[in-house]
Order: structure tokens, then C-alpha cells, then sequence
């Protein structure tokens, strides 16, 4: 079974995607705070992350840094799911390795797709 860890500090967001990837029998990690994160995704090793950028504490962006730096983490792909729908943060994004970059709002249906396209299973 595939495991996907989502980190987003919207409670509502971080819910719709987790069920959304269980019914898809894909094993889901939630978290809402970005502190220990790299830790988390450290311990877990998951085989994607779903990512917000705007974050309390660490951005999205830092933690997507961090995974690139790390010989152990830095092939885990990650979706950046954001509000900043600018062309330079999307550019920024790409320069840290991101995989997809999904804005807000997004469809639940077509973010599924996309993890199962990059975990190499097909949508039923």
C-alpha cells in the first residue's frame, strides 16, 4: 500500500484530501503543523507529499528545501498545493524539485488522479 503524507495547517483541507486518499486505498499521514515535519517525513518515509507553502511556521517551500538537501529524502516527490497562483512563485517551486503545483482552490477528483499517476496505479 502507498502512503502519502498531506501537511496543511486547514483543518477542512487537510480532511477532504485524507478521505479522498483513503477511499483510494492509498494509507494517508495528516499533519497540521510544519515544525517537525522533516522529522515526520523522516520517520515515515512516504512515497509523496502533498504540501501547502503558506504554513505557521516553516513554509512549504523551506521544508521542500530541506527534503532536496537530503540524500535520504530528496527523490520523495511533492505536490506544492497553494494559494499563490503567480507565475513566479510556480517558477520558484520548480527550482525546488516540486513535482506538481496545484493551486486553491482544486478539485479533490483531479488532485487523486494525479497521486495515482505519480505512485503508478491508474484510477479505477
Amino acid at each position: 500500500m502507498h502512503k502519502v503524507m498531506v501537511i496543511d495547517d486547514e483543518p477542512f483541507i487537510l480532511m477532504m484530501i485524507e478521505d479522498k486518499l483513503k477511499k483510494a486505498n492509498i494509507m494517508v499521514v495528516a499533519l497540521r503543523e510544519s515544525r517537525d515535519a522533516v522529522e515526520v517525513i523522516r520517520k515515515e518515509k512516504p512515497d509523496l507529499i502533498i504540501l501547502d507553502w503558506m504554513m505557521p511556521e516553516i513554509s512549504g517551500i523551506e521544508i521542500c528545501k530541506t527534503l532536496k538537501e537530503d540524500s535520504e529524502l530528496q527523490n520523495i516527490p511533492v505536490f506544492m498545493l497553494t494559494a499563490k497562483g503567480q507565475d513566479e512563485d510556480e517558477k520558484l517551486g520548480l527550482q525546488y524539485g516540486i513535482a506538481r503545483y496545484i493551486t486553491k482552490p482544486f478539485s479533490p477528483k483531479a488532485l487523486l488522479s494525479m497521486v495515482e499517476e505519480t505512485l503508478g496505479k491508474h484510477s479505477p
